[in-house]
C-alpha cells in the first residue's frame, strides 16, 4: 500500500515540474501566471489529500527533517503574518501570483514532498520541460502564425512576445537557469564517462542556448515601431524601489511586517519623486513590484520577512559551498561542480533575486533547488514514525481535520478560479459587443470573489457605460422623432434606469476603495465615475473634487490627477482653481503639451491673455509636427484668437510652429457637457465619505 501511494505522489510531482513552465490556458484574463499558480495550488492540495488517505490506512505519521525546513516554514509564517497584519486587501494578497501566501504555501508543499522523494530523477523531467520551452521559443521567434487568421481567443499566438512562461524576462531567467544546470551536469557526465548522458546533454545545451540567445535578442531589440513603454522590460526605478523600502522603517509595524503583501503600488506612489515624470514611464502611475526581489520582500513583509529570507539565501549558498575549503582554486571549482551540480544555477537564482523583480517563476526555481539540494544533503537521514493506531481519538481528529482543510481550501480556490474564468468571459462579451454577457459575467465574478479590486473597478465602469448609453440613446431618439420633450430631458423610466446604473457604478467604485484605500488608482477610478456624472447627478461636483483630492494625497507627484481635477474646476467655470491645478501639472511635467494647453485656456478665461498666449506657444512647441498636425493647426488657430486680445504692440510674437519635444497625445480640454434637467438625485451614501 505504501508503494502505491508513493508512486501516486511521484506522478503528481513529476507532472507539476514538467508542466509548470509550459502550462497556460486562455480561460482567464491573465493566461499564464494565473494558471501556473492554480496548478501549484491544486497539485499541493492533491498531494495533501493522497497523504491523508495514506494516513487513514497506515495510521502513522512519518517525518524526516531536512536542512532548509526551518527557514522555508518560517518564511511562510512571516508572510502570513504580514498578510494578516499589514495587507489592506487580505484576500487579493493571498492570491497574488508573484508574492502571495497561496503561492508560497503551494511551493512549500512541493518542496516538502520533492525533497523527500528517493530514486526520482527529477532533473531529467526538468530537462525535458526546458527543452520543450526552448523549442517553442525558437519556433515563435519566427512568428509562424503571423499571417494566419486565428480563432477569437487565440490571437495571442500572433504576439511576437508569446511564451508559455508569460514574461520574456521570466523566460530568460528560466533558460539561463536550465543552461547553468546543464553546464554542471555536462561536466559531471564527462568526468564520470557516462557516454549516453555525455551525448544527450550537449544537444540540449545547444537548443537551450540558442533559445536563450533569441530571447535576449528579442528583449534588447524590440520592434522598430514600438514605443519606449512597449518594451518587454519595464522596471520601476531602482532609486524609487529603495526609497519605498526605507519608507517602511518610519512606522514600527511596517518596519517589522512591511506595508503588506500586494501593496507595493501604494507605497510606490507615495515616495516617487518629480524626476519620475521626466522618464518614459511617467504615464505608468505605479508598479506592483519592486526593482529587486529582495527589496520587494523587505517592503511588503518588513524586516522580519527580509531577515528570514536573507538567512535562507545565505544558508542556501553556504550549504552548496561547504566541505571544499581545503581544496586549491582549480580543484575547488571542479569538485564543487561535481559534488553539487546545482551550484551555478543556485548562484544565478540568488543574483536574480537581488537584481530583478520577484516573480512566481523565480520562486519556483528557488524552491526546486532547495528541494534537490536538501535531497542530496539528507540522503542518509532517518525517518521518524509515530504510530497512532492505539490513540484512536487523536487519529480520527487528525484525518478529519486534514480532510476538512483540503476540502475547504479546494472549495475556496475553486471559487477564486471560477471568478477569474467569468471575468474573462465578460471581456469576451465586451469584444463581441454583447452588453448582457459583459454585465452578467462580471457580476458573477464578483459574487464568486468580491475581494478582487479589478473586478469591482471594471464593473463600476460597465455600469457607467450602460448609464451613458441609455442617456445617449434617449437624447438621440428625442431628436430623431422631433419629440416635444427637449433633447436633454429623459423619460421617468430612463431616469430610473440611469439612476440605478449610476448608483451601482458608484457602489462598485467605492467597494474597490474600501478594499484598499491606500491605492491612488482606486480613488482615481471613483473620481472618474463622479466626473462622468457631473451633469447628471446632484452633488457629483463636490464628490468628484473630494475623490481626486484623495488620489492626489496618495500620489502627490502625479501630474495627470492634477490636470483632471483642474478639468473638473474648468467645467464648473471655477477658473482660479482650474488655473492653479493646471499650473501645478506644468510644474510637475514641464514638457507635457496638454498641461500647457489647458493652462492657456484657463488663463484666457481669467482674461490673463499674455499668459494664455505664452502657454499656447509652449503647447505648440511641445507637439510633434509629424504625428500631431491636426492638434498643431487647431492650437495655432486658437493662438491667433488669443493674440487678438493682446494690446497691439504685443501681438507680434515669434513663430512657434517648430517642435522642441515629441508629444503625441491629443489636446483635449475639458468642456461642459449638455446638462440633463432636473438632475438625478442619488442617495446620500453615494458620497465618497459615506460607507
Amino acid at each position: 500500500m505504501h508503494e502505491f501511494f508513493s508512486r501516486v505522489k511521484k506522478i503528481i510531482i513529476v507532472s507539476v515540474v514538467f508542466l509548470f513552465p509550459l502550462f497556460f490556458l486562455p480561460l482567464t484574463y491573465e493566461f499564464f501566471l494565473t494558471h501556473k499558480l492554480y496548478l501549484l495550488a491544486f497539485a499541493g492540495l492533491l498531494l495533501l489529500l493522497v497523504s491523508t488517505i495514506e494516513f487513514i490506512f497506515s495510521r502513522q505519521l512519518v517525518w524526516r527533517k531536512n536542512i532548509f525546513d526551518n527557514f522555508v516554514f518560517l518564511f511562510v509564517l512571516v508572510v502570513g503574518l504580514s498578510n494578516l497584519i499589514s495587507s489592506p486587501n487580505k484576500i487579493q494578497a493571498l492570491l497574488n501570483a508573484n508574492f502571495g501566501l497561496v503561492m508560497l504555501l503551494s511551493l512549500t508543499v512541493l518542496y516538502y514532498y520533492l525533497s523527500r522523494q528517493k530514486n526520482l530523477n527529477i532533473f531529467s523531467v526538468f530537462l525535458a520541460s526546458s527543452g520543450l520551452v526552448s523549442i517553442l521559443t525558437i519556433v515563435f521567434f519566427f512568428q509562424p502564425f503571423q499571417n494566419i487568421n486565428l480563432p477569437v481567443g487565440w490571437e495571442f499566438l500572433n504576439n511576437r512576445l508569446f511564451t508559455p512562461l508569460g514574461s520574456y524576462l521570466d523566460l530568460v531567467i528560466f533558460l539561463g537557469f536550465a543552461a547553468c544546470l546543464l553546464v554542471a551536469k555536462t561536466l559531471t557526465a564527462s568526468t564520470d564517462k557516462k557516454t549516453k548522458q555525455a551525448l544527450v546533454y550537449p544537444v540540449f545545451m545547444v537548443v537551450i542556448v540558442v533559445a536563450l540567445a533569441l530571447a535576449i535578442y528579442t528583449i534588447l531589440k524590440p520592434n522598430a515601431n514600438s514605443k519606449p513603454t512597449a518594451s518587454p522590460l519595464l522596471f520601476p526605478p531602482a532609486s524609487t524601489s529603495w526609497y519605498a523600502a526605507v519608507e517602511t522603517l518610519k512606522n514600527p509595524v511596517n518596519a517589522l511586517f512591511g506595508v503588506g503583501i500586494d501593496n507595493f503600488s501604494a507605497i510606490f506612489t507615495k515616495v516617487k519623486g518629480i524626476e519620475y515624470n521626466q522618464s518614459n514611464l511617467w504615464q505608468i502611475n505605479s508598479f506592483s513590484s519592486s526593482r529587486s526581489g529582495l527589496l520587494h520582500i523587505f517592503t511588503e513583509s518588513g524586516l522580519v520577512g527580509f531577515a528570514v529570507f536573507g538567512f535562507l539565501l545565505v544558508f542556501f549558498v553556504r550549504t552548496m559551498l561547504q566541505n571544499n575549503s581545503d581544496k586549491t582554486h582549480k580543484q575547488l571549482t571542479l569538485n564543487i561542480l561535481q559534488e553539487n551540480p546545482y551550484l551555478l544555477a543556485g548562484l544565478l537564482t540568488v543574483l536574480v533575486f537581488i537584481m530583478l523583480p520577484s516573480s512566481l517563476v523565480m520562486f519556483f526555481l528557488l524552491y526546486f533547488l532547495l528541494s534537490e539540494i536538501a535531497k542530496i544533503k539528507n540522503r542518509n537521514s532517518e525517518e521518524s514514525v509515530v504510530g497512532l493506531a492505539q490513540i484512536l481519538p487523536l487519529y480520527i481528529a487528525l484525518f478529519v481535520l486534514s480532510l476538512a482543510v483540503v476540502a475547504v481550501l479546494s472549495y475556496l480556490l475553486g471559487r477564486a478560479y471560477l471568478a477569474e474564468y467569468y471575468f474573462k468571459k465578460s471581456l469576451n462579451g465586451f469584444v463581441r459587443n454583447n452588453v448582457k454577457e459583459l454585465y452578467d459575467n462580471q457580476r458573477q465574478a464578483i459574487i464568486l470573489n468580491s475581494r478582487i479590486e479589478r473586478f469591482r473597478i471594471n464593473f463600476s465602469q460597465t455600469n457607467l457605460a450602460i448609464a451613458n448609453n441609455i442617456a445617449s440613446k434617449a437624447s438621440s431618439s428625442a431628436k430623431a422623432t422631433q419629440d416635444k420633450q427637449p433633447a436633454n430631458q429623459l423619460s421617468e423610466e430612463d431616469r430610473q434606469t440611469i439612476a440605478q446604473a449610476i448608483q451601482t457604478a458608484i457602489a462598485e467604485a467605492k467597494a474597490a476603495v474600501s478594499l484598499n484605500p491606500q491605492k491612488a488608482a482606486n480613488w482615481e477610478n471613483l473620481a472618474m465615475i463622479y466626473r462622468n456624472i457631473l451633469t447628471v447627478a446632484q452633488g457629483a461636483d463636490s464628490w468628484t473634487i473630494s475623490a481626486f483630492q484623495r488620489a492626489i494625497v496618495l500620489d502627490p507627484q502625479n501630474p495627470i490627477y492634477r490636470l483632471n481635477l483642474g478639468g473638473v474646476f474648468y467645467t464648473l467655470e471655477n477658473w482660479d482653481d482650474a488655473s492653479n491645478l493646471f499650473s501645478q501639472a506644468v510644474s510637475l511635467k514641464p514638457d507635457w503639451s496638454n498641461a500647457h494647453y489647458n493652462l492657456a485656456w484657463a488663463s484666457f478665461q481669467k482674461t490673463n491673455y499674455k499668459l494664455a498666449v505664452s502657454e499656447m506657444q509652449n503647447a505648440i512647441k511641445l507637439l510633434d509636427a509629424n504625428t500631431a498636425k491636426e492638434d498643431i493647426a487647431r492650437a495655432q488657430k486658437e493662438l491667433e484668437e488669443f493674440k487678438k486680445k493682446l494690446p497691439v504692440e504685443e501681438q507680434k510674437t515669434e513663430d512657434t510652429s517648430q517642435k522642441t519635444d515629441k508629444q503625441e497625445k491629443q489636446l483635449v480640454l475639458p468642456t461642459a457637457a449638455p446638462t440633463i434637467e432636473p438632475k438625478v438625485k442619488l442617495p446620500e451614501n453615494s458620497s465618497p465619505e459615506e460607507k
